[in-house]
């Protein structure tokens, strides 16, 4: 009885493979992909060359920015800066889950999950979000709880709880593919040398464990909100201070007084949340969210004018009608002709043909990689970059960021396409905002050449 079994579930096995493939080779089926690709508020920058750099006179004999032909790949990108509102919902999110981490410790049932759907216990924790906190703070137990959340009685300007911003700080883990990639690194190395008895002779420096490529950073993530005042010492910006950030009347402008880390730690949580959505539906994940390389802005913000010098392609800074096209410091400092005194909201002005907004002046935009004079001269011209993640102990020339687009504060220079600028990652300015990419997954022109039409459907 049981061999008939067996030859049964055989031959069901066999008829199963042969149902499905026909004997070709057809590759995994049935792999699920979001069906919407675009991310929301991204706009597609088809992949293509272009002339980096400066196609101009070199005006201040920097020689910064000589010319060079590059090759990108497409990738999506934020159609405006983000703004203080998409940012919020950043703080608010890290805000609640260092509440429910709180709240877990004295009542793990309701806001912590334990157990899987198979009711194994989990190796940590992990947050119950469809349990509502009671910000009221009515419950005597989770009111002090809470407590270490908020500014010390000692410290509160008036008798009222206030969240401490100094306890924002997000915990993430990213892997450093950069010394991964490195020949002592290598795998296959590795392994060649474990045939040969000797797993790390020859590597003082060699990886022994994988793990040691993910690194861990904790960062406070709140903005600089006095950065109006210590930009500016004498001139008066309590206002901007006290509201920029905070009042519903800024949602929609830029946010400002952001670090580079601070930027990298938003970019990496976008991912996360974005990925923890698709992976609860059965999709692939997408690719990571990062801050756009030196080489995709200056692209991006050419709009496909081979040469432009603004966004919007011509030579000059208003339009036909006289206008202003930008927000900028135009004329010998008449703020006001722009239309914005200092930042404005989001696509005030038009896009460029890429339809990308504000990639010419209101907030200069932080940059993946590091700054260094000479690194045309020695970058790749296939998707140029030049990164290097500094640590708190580099000296400050490495701790130099690229910011490009110019800002509401700066003259018509310094918004052009090519020109090149740079702020230490540690600093937040009242003129420094940032914009996410994301790379294109799969082909951008036509289709596969391995269309459906040759693959077995039963």
């Amino acid at each position: 009885m049981k061999k008939l079994i067996l030859i049964a579930s055989l031959a069901l096995f066999a008829v199963g493979c042969s149902s499905s493939d026909n004997g070709e080779l057809i590759g995994v089926q049935n792999r699920k992909q979001f069906e919407d690709m675009q991310p929301y508020g991204m706009v597609e920058v088809p992949q293509g060359s272009f002339m980096m750099g400066s196609s101009d006179e070199d005006l201040y004999s920097s020689y910064t920015y000589q010319p060079r032909t590059v090759q990108l790949n497409s990738f999506w990108m934020d159609e405006t800066e983000i703004t203080n509102n998409e940012y919020r919902q950043f703080v608010y999110w890290v805000r609640d889950s260092i509440a429910y981490k709180l709240l877990g410790e004295i009542n793990p049932q309701k806001y912590l999950i334990e157990v899987d759907q198979y009711g194994e216990e989990l190796p940590e924790a992990l947050i119950n979000w469809r349990a509502k906190i009671n910000w009221d703070l009515t419950n005597a137990d989770e009111r002090e709880a809470l407590d270490p959340l908020f500014i010390p009685s000692e410290e509160r300007f008036y008798n009222k709880k206030q969240i401490d911003t100094r306890k924002l700080n997000y915990e993430y883990y990213w892997i450093d593919y950069n010394t991964a990639a490195k020949k002592e690194h290598n795998t296959g190395i590795e392994l060649a040398q474990e045939l040969k008895g000797s797993a790390f002779a020859g590597r003082p420096n060699g990886i022994k464990n994988r793990k040691q490529l993910i690194k861990k950073e904790i960062i406070n993530i709140y903005p600089d909100t006095l950065c109006w005042m210590h930009d500016y010492a004498y001139s008066y910006n309590d206002t901007y201070t006290r509201s920029y950030f905070s009042h519903p009347a800024y949602d929609n402008y830029p946010v400002v007084g952001i670090t580079y880390k601070q930027a990298q730690a938003f970019s990496r949580w976008r991912t996360f949340i974005m990925n923890n959505f698709l992976e609860s539906k059965d999709f692939s994940r997408m690719e990571d969210f990062r801050l756009p390389t030196e080489a995709e802005w200056e692209y991006a913000a050419k709009g496909g004018a081979p040469g432009a010098p603004y966004p919007w392609g011509g030579p000059y800074v208003r339009n036909g009608k006289g206008c202003f096209i930008a927000n900028y410091k135009p004329m010998r400092g008449n703020y006001d002709n722009d239309g914005g005194v200092l930042p404005v909201v989001v696509a005030h002005y038009a896009p460029n043909d890429f339809g990308l907004y504000d990639m010419a002046g209101n907030v200069s935009e932080w940059c993946e990689d590091t700054f260094d004079e000479s690194s045309y001269n020695f970058t790749h011209d296939l998707n140029q970059s030049a990164r290097y993640q500094a640590t708190d102990d580099d000296s400050p020339q490495m701790k130099r960021k690229v910011i490009r687009g110019g800002s509401w504060k700066d003259q018509k220079h310094f918004i052009q396409t090519s020109t090149r600028a740079y702020e230490y990652q540690d600093s937040g300015k009242s003129y420094l905002g940032f914009r996410c990419v994301q790379s294109y997954i799969g082909r951008v022109k036509g289709d596969n050449p391995k269309t459906s039409s040759n693959v077995y459907k039963n």
